[in-house]
């Protein structure tokens, strides 16, 4: 297991080129949706953006943030 250290945007913003290459743009655009939401929430700062956030905290909170964007489509279906 790694030191949690390491900023996980990058990995996001590569799922969303990749998500809008197969064509999947609702779903590239609830991933961006989390990257900027993530981004703009100081508290989910890591270390190189001066935070003290980890890996997994901002794994975490996007990941919840995509959940509760797919939610009204889960429940509209």
């Amino acid at each position: 297991m790694g030191k949690g250290l390491a900023n996980p945007v990058g990995t996001f913003w590569s799922v969303v080129m990749l998500l809008e290459h197969l064509g999947e743009f609702d779903a590239a655009r609830r991933v961006m949706q989390a990257v900027e939401a993530v981004t703009a929430d100081k508290s989910l700062h890591t270390g190189d953006l001066g935070g003290t956030a980890t890996t997994a905290q901002v794994t975490a909170a996007a990941c919840a943030f995509i959940e509760r964007a797919a939610a009204p489509a889960a429940n509209a279906a």
